[in-house]
């Protein structure tokens, strides 16, 4: 079993009056985090919200109803909690009827459920995000040689918890990446085009590492910008894919509006493209590494509370950066390099005259765990 680097900071927040919300795609470990947490305890309720009959029960349950369904149970665990209409109503009801029983809450997606918790819930959680497994978590289940070992698979069938526990990687993360991992993306009104999402993720896999540019995206697949802006905006609130702008503030020739796509996880993007063909027989093993690194890295940062802004550089002379960090007004810049001696990254002229760096770093196989 690998620990979840999170199960430390959740355990700390435990009956403390609040309800503890974990966000996160589907299958990355949200329930197992929480099943794990109340092992050997006695008295929890669980509640799973993609079960038709359970959302029928909690729909507009009032105080007698849920003091019958609570009973003695000192925890409550609501999975798939974004299925439940009224859930934030729900849940702060629980909460403030309930003071001595801790509620454990999985989201499968930021889509609406933000809205629908702020509010009632105002000062009544603790959010966390959950990611597929980190590099960190492998290294202290496996180890140093182990977490090599599984460097090239991690590339090619990624690193959701299943995917890394099982032999058949290629089926399970073909079954992932099909219409399960977008069901709460599907199931939202107006989202009536499977056939077109499935067509811009291939844009987007096909084009990771390069500049994206939705008009061209649009013709590609057949429809309008604005229509790609907002399947994008899904995916990314589906925790599918994330967003990278370009930096822009200081430098005449920089990029103003440029965005670059990455994917969450390396499995689901090759699994877009249908594509696990070894490294050695690929063309796209820089974009994998880069892909890879920097999701890694956001996921670090992440969970060790490291608030920086993230971004890519680049002007319209072509010099460019792959990646930049922002904390506190000073910039450290990354260049992901596959097939590169280690070496020390020389920050473009521009660059440098523009903003303050702290470090520059080339990250090769060789070295990028000392950054994650």
């Amino acid at each position: 079993m690998i620990v979840r680097t999170l199960e430390s900071q959740l355990r700390d927040r435990l009956f403390q009056g609040k309800a503890i919300v974990l966000i996160g795609a589907r299958q990355v470990g949200k329930s197992t985090l929480f099943n794990m947490m109340t092992q050997g305890v006695d008295h929890v309720l669980h509640l799973n919200c993609d079960d038709p009959e359970v959302r029928a029960l909690l729909a507009d349950i009032n105080l007698k109803e849920l003091q019958m369904l609570i009973g003695h149970h000192s925890w409550v665990v609501v999975d798939e909690a974004q299925r439940l209409e009224n859930v934030g109503i729900t849940l702060k009801l629980i909460i403030d009827q309930f003071p001595d029983v801790q509620l454990l809450v999985t989201g499968s997606s930021s889509l609406g459920l933000h809205d629908r918790l702020s509010e009632p819930l105002t000062g009544r959680v603790f959010e966390y995000h959950l990611y597929p497994i980190s590099s960190d978590e492998l290294l202290h289940t496996y180890g140093l040689l182990g977490v090599n070992q599984l460097l090239e698979s991690r590339l090619i069938y990624g690193s959701y918890p299943d995917v890394l526990n099982h032999q058949q990687a290629r089926e399970l993360i073909m079954n992932l990446s099909g219409s399960y991992l977008y069901k709460d993306l599907l199931s939202m009104e107006g989202i009536r085009r499977p056939a077109l999402l499935e067509k811009i993720l291939t844009a987007l896999a096909l084009q990771v590492g390069s500049e994206v540019k939705y008009n061209e995206i649009a013709q590609l697949v057949g429809t309008d910008s604005k229509t790609v802006e907002k399947y994008v905006h899904l995916l990314e609130m589906c925790d599918v894919v994330f967003c990278l702008s370009a930096l822009n503030r200081n430098v005449r020739n920089e990029l103003k509006k440029g965005k670059k796509i990455y994917f969450w996880d390396n499995g689901v993007r090759n699994a877009v493209i249908q594509n696990f063909a070894p490294l050695a027989m690929r063309q796209d093993v820089g974009a994998l590494w880069e892909n890879f690194f920097i999701s890694e890295r956001i996921k670090a940062n992440h969970y060790s509370r490291n608030y920086a802004k993230t971004y890519f550089w680049r002007t319209t002379a072509q010099q460019e950066i792959d990646f930049v960090e922002e904390k506190d007004g000073v910039f450290t810049t990354f260049e992901m390099k596959w097939n590169h001696k280690k070496a020390t990254r020389k920050v473009p002229k521009a660059f440098a005259e523009a903003y303050p760096v702290a470090g520059s770093y080339v990250v090769t196989p060789d070295d990028y765990l000392q950054w994650l």
